[in-house]
C-alpha cells in the first residue's frame, strides 16, 4: 500500500464531522462519557499489561545473560 493509497482511505474534515454527528445521535450526550471512560480503561489496562510484559521479558533476558556468563 502507498502512502497516497492510505491518505485515500483516511477520513476528512467533512467526513469526521458526520461521524462524529452519527456517533451523537446513535448513543445520545449522555452515553458518549462511559464508553470514553471504559474506552480509556481499558487502554491504560492494555498499556500496563504490555510494561509488564516488557518487564518480564527484559528480567528473562538478564537472567539467561547471567546463566550464561558463569
Amino acid at each position: 500500500m502507498t502512502l497516497n493509497t492510505i491518505f485515500l482511505i483516511l477520513p476528512g474534515g467533512w467526513e469526521w464531522i458526520i461521524i462524529v454527528l452519527a456517533i451523537l445521535l446513535l448513543f445520545g450526550g449522555r452515553k458518549i462519557p462511559e464508553l470514553m471512560k471504559g474506552l480509556g480503561q481499558g487502554m491504560k489496562e492494555f498499556k500496563k499489561a504490555r510494561n509488564e510484559a516488557s518487564e518480564d521479558k527484559q528480567k528473562k533476558g538478564e537472567e539467561t545473560h547471567e546463566d550464561t556468563s558463569k
